[in-house]
């Protein structure tokens, strides 16, 4: 059987026989006397035959689930490929923009791109980069992270990123662990991580230092400028004669798991893993604009979401990067967003929480006449979305159900009529929008955790639909991408095309039951680990996720607990605790993190947070309240500036103010056993460097009930 290749992937064939796959993909074709002659710009993309669909052994191939139609059909193509077609055709667009010392923007096109990535893979391969080895790759956000990930991979090696949170015992684990020849790192500070546990890692043989001073008088140790020097002298011969012989289904990246539980594991995706699962990205955000779309990195390149947009999804779609500053999470995002004023944005909750806080702040300070102008045009946006939505999920646009009525669907459509909502968007959501930098945008996601319903209503009524994509690092990034207008402000995300998903232990195909997944997406296995591997993909090749959910009849994933998270009481009733922690959240808007207790207990109880304000230098979080939260705590008739004022005193007026919005919390429980009962505010705002966050924000509830473990015994002492 011949299948003609999809749009993105011209002159390409896959053919499938008896059940085994061999692929080639090429940028250009000749038919002669009907022979086809392929004319490589980097080399054959080739399927190596292979019997099973995992692997935990280094250097062996799987089996790849390329279907007869459908997106699933799509040709693969290498990671060396997908850059060469992207030069191919767009050579001198802007790829990736660097704001420097002078302040200004530098720029590099796709040519110049490719051209350094070729350069620095030789130096990789003159550096001693061995087959199937790794460059661990250390720093923020930068044009060299990208190019070094890149260069690996066309070196026949594993692009392998660590978290600059890392501590240096973590370094070492992710560099033993990948067998690392190189590790790239961004500065001297996480350059003395690696020298501090170098004389443990026999293999590694060079450290690349990109940015500051550098001292090459240490054996083993070179700067950026230096590595470009030896790149450009070496030939192309060696590195040609590999990138013929790396195929699609084996293994190109490593990407390290949180590790919450035990030593993180190294998930080992393939070319077709990322470069599929971008593609399917692409095709979901709808009006891409090659050339023209512009996208801030910021999230970490160590997470897999970030590496699955950032580097793969922009270079299937020949998107422009723009680099955020490392300290964009500490406060200096917005003012990117301002400058390059992007077209597409992928934020965390953190991010988006943080935003909500800050036009919340700017609200509470402006004039009446300017608060009741602002709530007259929440209320015509929030109209005028509810209507696009529910018009997107209605029988008449996919022949599927709702639970409106004509009535109501007449009101909504009247109400959300774009007669009031393009007034409000030119006097007050475009001056909203420019205030973020997000005047240009036209897809919000937010993803890695769950994000408030609430919050994302509000970001609704001010024009910016938030929608969701999930996703996990075993699953190459997103298993669900919404488009606006079908989403839900409640679901996870549309499941993407090509994929499937199915719900264990559930006796309907809707679940709820623990979400499974499976596709060209889900990962070969965990390196060297064929125990870890087996628990993690079933005998039919679908992925266990740990999360539980249903899907609606719009193909809408909705998460409503995690196995690992859910909390059992004495009574035997099963609590997912997210939900309680949002809606508690959701009533006090000055508690930064809730977290729910109760797995065998006879009651709930819940540990909080209040908002600090943080170290600009480390992210530690202080003991003076964020200045909201001090408004908030004066309002309520408290003198507290401090949270170890509140904290130590157990400040009435406080504590009032936090028990009745645990009540009113308690009004949406289902249950009894589902009512919060006692609280605690702890003497610590959570963060990356105290440990209880993970690197994109999410709880380590383990972590947090540990160190909290005396507190949590006191909830439950008679």
């Amino acid at each position: 059987m011949l299948e003609k290749s999809n749009k993105n992937s011209e002159n390409s064939t896959v053919t499938v026989e008896n059940g085994a796959t061999d692929t080639l993909k090429t940028n250009n074709m000749q038919v002669a006397n009907g022979v086809s002659q392929q004319i490589y710009l980097n080399g054959p993309d080739q399927v190596v035959p292979a019997e099973n669909y995992t692997t935990a052994i280094p250097g062996c191939h799987v089996k790849l689930r390329i279907a007869p139609r459908g997106l699933a059909a799509e040709p693969p193509i290498s990671v060396p490929g997908l850059l060469s077609r992207t030069t191919a055709r767009y050579p001198n667009a802007t790829a990736l923009a660097t704001k420097k010392a002078d302040g200004k923007w530098h720029k590099i096109t796709y040519k110049q791109y490719q051209d350094r990535v070729r350069i620095i893979a030789k130096a990789f391969l003159k550096l001693g980069l061995d087959r199937y080895h790794s460059v661990g790759i250390l720093g923020f956000n930068s044009e060299q992270w990208f190019i070094a990930d890149l260069a690996a991979i066309h070196a026949g090696g594993y692009a392998a990123g660590i978290y600059t949170t890392n501590s240096a015992d973590a370094c070492f684990h992710c560099l033993e662990s990948s067998r690392a020849n190189i590790c790239a790192v961004q500065d001297k500070k996480q350059l003395d991580k690696i020298l501090s546990v170098k004389h443990k890692l026999p293999l590694l043989k060079a450290i690349v230092q990109w940015e500051g001073p550098v001292d090459t008088s240490i054996p083993g140790i070179y700067s950026w400028d230096q590595l470009l020097e030896i790149g450009a002298k070496e030939p192309d011969t060696q590195l040609n004669e590999i990138l013929k012989s790396i195929a699609v289904n084996e293994c190109c990246t490593l990407v390290y798991t949180s590790g919450t539980v035990g030593p993180p594991k190294a998930v080992m995706l393939s070319h077709d893993n990322l470069t599929w699962d971008a593609f399917s990205i692409g095709e979901r955000c709808q009006n891409l604009q090659p050339t023209r779309d512009r996208l801030v990195s910021f999230l970490p390149l160590s997470h897999v979401a970030a590496q699955v947009v950032d580097i793969y999804t922009t270079l299937s779609n020949a998107v422009t990067v723009y680099f955020a500053q490392p300290d964009a999470l500490k406060g200096s995002l917005v003012e990117t967003l301002k400058e390059v004023r992007p077209t597409r944005f992928l934020g965390v909750p953190r991010v988006w929480e943080k935003m909500y806080e800050k036009i919340m702040a700017v609200g509470a300070s402006s004039g009446p006449l300017k608060k009741q102008i602002a709530l007259w045009a929440k209320e015509k946006g929030l109209q005028y979305h509810l209507s696009r939505i529910n018009g997107a999920l209605s029988a008449g646009m996919y022949g599927l159900p709702i639970d409106l009525t004509t009535s109501e669907m007449l009101w909504f459509w009247y109400e959300g009529s774009s007669v009031g909502y393009k007034l409000a968007k030119s006097l007050v959501f475009s001056k909203i929008h420019e205030s973020l930098g997000l005047d240009k945008c036209s897809t919000f996601v937010t993803a890695a955790a769950p994000l408030s319903p609430d919050i994302k209503k509000f970001f609704l009524s001010l024009d910016i639909p938030l929608v969701d994509a999930f996703g996990m690092s075993e699953a190459a990034g997103a298993h669900t991408l919404s488009i606006y207008p079908k989403f839900s402000l409640d679901s996870a995300g549309e499941i993407l095309e090509g994929t499937e998903t199915k719900f264990g232990g559930s006796m309907s195909p809707n679940g709820p039951g623990e979400i499974m997944m499976r596709g060209r997406h889900v990962f070969m296995g965990y390196l060297n680990d064929a125990e870890k591997t087996k628990g993690a993909i079933d005998d039919d090749g679908w992925l266990l996720s740990g999360d539980v959910g249903r899907v609606d009849s719009n193909n809408l994933l909705y998460i409503t607990g995690r196995i690992k998270e859910l909390l059992i009481t004495a009574g035997g009733e099963n609590v997912a605790p997210v939900l309680i922690e949002q809606a508690i959240q959701a009533e006090l808007l000055h508690v930064g993190y809730a977290v729910l207790i109760g797995d065998r207990r006879k009651f709930l109880s819940v540990l909080l947070t209040l908002k600090t304000k943080v170290s600009p230098e480390t992210g530690e979080p202080l003991d003076e309240l964020e200045s909201e939260a001090r408004k908030w705590v004066a309002s309520l008739g408290s003198s507290a500036t401090k949270l170890s004022e509140i904290v130590n005193s157990k400040d009435p007026a406080v504590h009032k103010a936090i028990e009745a919005g645990i009540t009113r919390a308690n009004k949406h429980a289902i249950s009894n056993a589902q009512k919060v009962q006692k609280f605690a505010i702890l003497p610590s705002d959570f963060s990356v460097y105290t440990g209880e966050l993970g690197p994109t924000l999410k709880i380590k509830r383990n972590v947090v009930y540990e160190k909290y473990k005396d507190i949590i015994e006191d909830f439950y002492k008679e």
